[in-house]
């Protein structure tokens, strides 16, 4: 998902840019937004960390992009991609180091596991969606 900060501050071209340059396959993609409701479902595994509502809050504020990724070993190798949760600690070259401008707004986000990565997938997805 490219998060709002990313997308205000008009990275999506560039980030999608990485993204393939990387190697990875676009399968499903869409211009959206989050709901209240649907921040809260999405991020729920926070919803008892004291930085659930300012999440929320910044999830909601403006549109998303999201996206299903295919390549061998995606999880990991987008992981390794995207960088640190703060970009001040991301390695060069990484999506966070170059475009999140603090541990709250980081740009991207990336499922942590294959498991996660299916839910969050038809989170935003229906099955006719993805190609």
């Amino acid at each position: 998902m490219i998060k709002p900060d990313a997308v205000e501050n008009g990275h999506i071209g560039a980030i999608l840019e990485k993204i393939t340059g990387a190697g990875f396959n676009i399968v499903a993609m869409k211009y959206t937004q989050l709901s209240r409701r649907d921040a809260q479902e999405f991020y729920a595994i926070h919803k008892e960390r004291p930085f659930f509502g300012e999440l929320v809050e910044f999830m909601t504020r403006g549109p998303i992009v999201a996206a299903i990724l295919e390549k061998d070993n995606a999880v990991d190798d987008f992981r390794a991609l995207i960088g640190a949760t703060n970009p001040a600690e991301a390695a060069e070259g990484t999506i966070r180091k170059l475009f999140a401008t603090s541990i709250g707004e980081n740009a991207v986000h990336g499922s942590d596991s294959d498991e996660n990565a299916g839910i969050e997938g038809a989170f935003h997805f229906s099955g006719r969606e993805v190609f």
